[in-house]
């Protein structure tokens, strides 16, 4: 699976703390340009929050944008989306199973994770947190830019660098990393 430059995380618990509604801000999203969009809904799921993975479902599919949904495969599946796991989620083989042949992303945090995911049944891997990040109670210890360059080789699969990626920090490194070939 080939991501996009800026792969955008709306992130219920964050939107919700601003007093945003979360399909407003997905709109935002996929007005601004978003190519993917995955939904991360870490509380409980409620009618609520499945109306809101409802209703953006209908926005991606309306713009021609993947949606991927964070950590729930039966949702994925449900909403014929992409799916994405952690290091403490699902299994990617576990996942495989629910999906098919629905893309599957997993998150890593080091070096060793990294590695071992070239053995996984996934088609994209996410690299993070690049920055600090608010939006995980845990957040793993930043990765940073330095470490990111010197890992992107390891993998084959198309790579997401995640967390504390805000606009003032792609606009200042973008150019950076698409020069490095880190990013397309």
């Amino acid at each position: 699976m080939k991501l996009p430059a800026f792969y955008p995380i709306l992130d219920t618990g964050a939107v919700l703390a601003r007093g945003l509604d979360p399909v407003r801000a997905a709109q935002d999203i996929l007005d601004g340009g978003a190519r993917i969009l995955q939904f991360r809904h870490k509380a409980f799921l409620s009618r609520q929050a499945y109306g809101w993975l409802e209703a953006i479902a209908g926005l991606t599919r309306e713009a021609g944008v993947p949606l991927v949904v964070n950590d729930r495969a039966d949702l994925a599946k449900l909403f014929g989306a992409a799916l994405h796991v952690g290091q403490d989620d699902l299994p990617p083989a576990a996942a495989r199973t629910v999906l098919g042949a629905l893309p599957l992303g997993f998150s890593t945090h080091n070096e060793a994770q990294l590695r071992a995911s070239e053995d996984e049944p996934i088609d994209y891997v996410a690299l993070g947190p690049i920055f600090g990040t608010a939006t995980k109670e845990n957040p793993d210890a930043t990765v940073g830019l330095d470490e990111l360059r010197r890992l992107r080789p390891l993998t084959r699969r198309s790579l997401a660098a995640i967390g504390g990626i805000t606009r003032a920090r792609s606009e200042e490194h973008t150019s950076e990393l698409q020069s490095r070939g880190l990013i397309s």
